[in-house]
């Protein structure tokens, strides 16, 4: 994960939950409500809003946290033994309802040669009861847009979809921009609560064997032009982060305009 400056809570918080439902709301995305009596204190802020994933192993009778202070968390969870160390994972708000203290995760639905669903996490949602028990460490936003910024560029593939229905729900109606956004079928498109001056290309990923992010920057690399004084946004497959952010700053974006965050990486991702 690449980021020029990040907006992570010095003291961030740990919040014990449950899950309360789950429903699949498109062919690729497995939602979660969870909730919990320590979610009513969630600090949400919007945009793209993030938190690592706590999971309890499928042996535990409880689940087993770190205990850390201020912001030093990994050091204390690496020194849980690992027969005991809960699975993380890195995820964005999908949606955060603070008077019934409901936090929805979205899991990316994605499946092997063999029709198999892979990851962890992915798997363990898709298999989550009412009553499982996680917990989620609050991370803050990523999203850094300059007060000045003439415009806006969200880009992402199907995992920073989360991160992207949010930031355009949360920009000011005055907002001015685009957002590209890869999804793997046609019907994994939905409403968005979008300003009306933000163009909203959906990039249908026609080859199923495709890396994720291809299309979406290929998308990206016919823009021709970009305002010096805007503001980018590009997250998922770490090749669609990086070589959207060389594109964008080639085009005259500074790099310090430019937030890029490498969600995952092909091959080596789906097994966390």
């Amino acid at each position: 994960m690449a980021k020029i400056r990040r907006l992570t809570p010095q003291h961030p918080g740990m919040f014990r939950a449950r899950v309360l439902r789950g429903e699949r709301v498109t062919p690729s995305m497995h939602r979660l409500t969870v909730t919990g009596e320590d979610l009513a204190g969630f600090p949400w802020q919007g945009f793209d809003h993030w938190f690592r994933l706590f999971l309890q192993l499928p042996h535990q009778q409880r689940l087993r946290l770190p205990e850390f202070t201020g912001d030093r968390w990994w050091q204390p969870y690496l020194a849980i033994p690992e027969a005991e160390r809960p699975h993380c994972a890195n995820y964005s708000v999908a949606d955060f309802r603070p008077e019934s203290a409901e936090l929805d995760i979205d899991f990316v639905v994605h499946r092997d040669h063999t029709g198999e669903i892979e990851g962890r996490a992915a798997v363990w949602a898709c298999r989550a009861r009412p009553g499982d028990a996680l917990a989620v460490l609050d991370q803050g936003i990523l999203f850094d847009c300059p007060s000045d910024a003439s415009e806006v560029i969200v880009v992402a593939d199907e995992t920073g979809l989360p991160a992207a229905v949010n930031i355009l729900r949360s920009l000011p109606r005055g907002t001015v921009g685009r957002l590209i956004q890869e999804v793997p079928t046609a019907d994994d498109r939905r409403a968005l609560d979008a300003p009306a001056g933000m163009a909203v290309s959906w990039v249908v990923r026609e080859d199923a064997g495709s890396v994720p992010g291809t299309a979406a920057l290929h998308e990206l690399l016919r823009l021709r032009s970009a305002d010096g004084a805007g503001y980018a946004f590009v997250v998922g497959e770490s090749t669609l982060a990086t070589e959207g952010r060389r594109h964008l700053h080639r085009l005259g974006l500074p790099k310090e305009r430019i937030t890029f965050s490498g969600f995952w990486k092909h091959e080596t991702a789906r097994a966390a």
